[in-house]
């Protein structure tokens, strides 16, 4: 099978037109006709799966969206569909959506297809348990203390307290409002007439917008999240941390926390957190630590140095979506002192957090997130962690740095057609390609410029020719370039070989 055919997918005639109220719970003899219905959505996933796997499968299918809305009616229906359109409306949006699993997918952090951690996500959805009380979710509540317990450690946090969220702008978020409650306590109750003064934030220039959109929602205003200059490889200057907080101190403002980046989105870059963490110390003020992209490197002993002093931070982001592979969302926050989430984040909503309740209630993790309902995102995380084993997550985690070397290997012996931005730190290799008419000319400032100019018609290409997917930017430093993310376990040595023949394929002619 070369693609998803969604005309293949046919239902039993008896079946085909019948519609969801005739399946279970509304009809109670209707065991057969959901088993079938839900069967034939199976062999869907199973098949595109294996398309997934497919080398010779392209990326996506592209089309404009105009032409995808003519292609695909997803038009709202007074009166509910038959079971065979919902058949074929299922296997329409994987032919037209993107094979993020696919070996030549390496445009995001968050890529590949881990099938245990899948499987896990397919379990969830079907016990379809709220995250909010032990009494509603018990065996996900007691498996989720136990893996962020777990968690912790390998962070080096010998207490605290954890949680998941939707996200790592959203545990970035967490690390604020907990950092400004540590702060300034009665800011909980009082707002804004408890503090003294402004507000500021810290962070690398090179960091996750995340942190501008939470000093904007914690009312700081985001002019009070303060970027902390770069070095030429992306890591915060230290001197210029201690420099800016002294120069927002004179200015009659109240720095509250740092954050420091461990794999910054683009480059790839590790903030020296020890220097960053004496400077805290110093000043009284929170670290945070968003460890959302490079906290896997953590469970490598080869690796895990790129994150020394992690264990002095106050918080840490850590997303197990990214580097681990966890099916999206897989996202965790972790603070070192015990209790500090819910004094926080408590709002005693008596009618789901009683305090007579029958069991311990420090199981209820309700009161310790700006959340009510929360989606269960362990199990996925846990079965996937006991598939593995923690060697298996160091092996996965070794193996993609080894990848990242291979292709800086590889376009160091092709400085004709490939230009290296600089040796990467992390899986993140940044890098311009070279068209034929450029090749004779040496590198220069006007010659990033209109290799720059060439990245999006680049991109465009490759969309349409469906083949390969990598993303491109800037970083304010240098104009555009693209940056390849090896970030998950289908990808071998010869698929970066296939990405940069491609490039070459795609380019030559510009």
């Amino acid at each position: 099978m070369s693609s998803i055919h969604p005309d293949i997918y046919k239902l039993q005639s008896k079946i085909a037109n019948l519609t969801m109220f005739d399946l279970l719970p509304f009809n109670q003899q209707a065991q057969a006709e959901t088993r079938e219905f839900l069967q034939k959505i199976v062999d869907i996933l199973l098949d595109y799966i294996e398309l997934c796997n497919d080398r010779h499968e392209h990326v996506l299918e592209y089309h404009s969206p105009q032409k995808l809305k003519e292609l695909f009616n997803m038009a709202i229906p007074h009166d509910g569909v038959t079971l065979q359109h919902l058949i074929t409306d299922c296997a329409s949006v994987l032919k037209y959506g993107v094979k993020t699993g696919s070996p030549h997918f390496m445009n995001q952090l968050s890529c590949g297809l881990d099938i245990i951690a899948m499987a896990g996500e397919w379990l969830t959805a079907t016990a379809n348990c709220n995250m909010f009380t032990y009494e509603v979710s018990p065996i996900f509540i007691i498996m989720e203390h136990q893996v962020l317990k777990r968690m912790r450690q390998i962070i080096g946090f010998h207490h605290g307290d954890s949680i998941m969220a939707p996200g790592g702008t959203i545990s970035n978020l967490y690390a604020v409002i907990v950092a400004r409650y540590k702060a300034y306590p009665e800011y909980k109750v009082k707002g804004p007439s408890a503090l003294p003064g402004e507000l500021v934030i810290f962070t690398n220039d090179q960091g996750h917008y995340s942190m501008k959109m939470a000093a904007m929602v914690c009312g700081f205003g985001t002019s009070n999240c303060v970027y902390i200059p770069s070095d030429k490889v992306g890591r915060i200057i230290p001197a210029e941390l201690e420099r800016l907080i002294l120069e927002q101190k004179a200015k009659g403002k109240y720095p509250i926390m740092v954050n420091a980046t461990a794999g910054t989105t683009v480059l790839g870059a590790f903030d020296p957190i020890n220097e960053i963490a004496d400077i805290c110390a110093k000043y009284g003020i929170w670290l945070h630590v968003d460890a959302a992209w490079g906290g896997g490197l953590l469970l490598s002993k080869t690796h895990r140095h790129k994150l020394h002093g992690v264990e002095r931070a106050n918080s840490v982001t850590w997303n197990p979506h990214k580097l681990m592979g966890t099916t999206l969302q897989c996202s965790t926050f972790h603070v070192r002192q015990n209790g500090l989430l819910e004094e926080c984040n408590r709002m005693t909503a008596e009618y789901l957090f009683m305090t007579d309740k029958f069991y311990d209630t420090r199981y209820d993790t309700g009161d310790h997130v700006i959340q009510c309902g929360r989606h269960n995102d362990i199990f996925k995380l846990w079965l996937q962690w006991r598939a593995r084993g923690e060697s298996g997550f160091e092996a996965r985690v070794d193996r993609l740095m080894e990848l990242a070397q291979y292709q800086v290997k590889k376009i160091k012996e092709m400085p004709d057609k490939f230009y290296l931005l600089m040796e990467p730190e992390f899986v993140n290799v940044c890098f311009w390609y070279i068209p034929e008419r450029f090749r004779h000319m040496p590198h220069s400032l006007e010659k990033e410029e209109e290799l720059a100019r060439l990245c999006p018609i680049i991109k465009e290409r490759m969309m349409k020719a469906g083949t390969l997917m990598v993303g491109y930017q800037r970083d304010g430093k240098v104009p555009n370039f693209f940056r390849s993310i090896i970030s998950q376990d289908a990808i071998t040595e010869k698929d970066i070989d296939f990405m940069l023949n491609e490039f070459d394929r795609l380019g030559r002619d510009l």
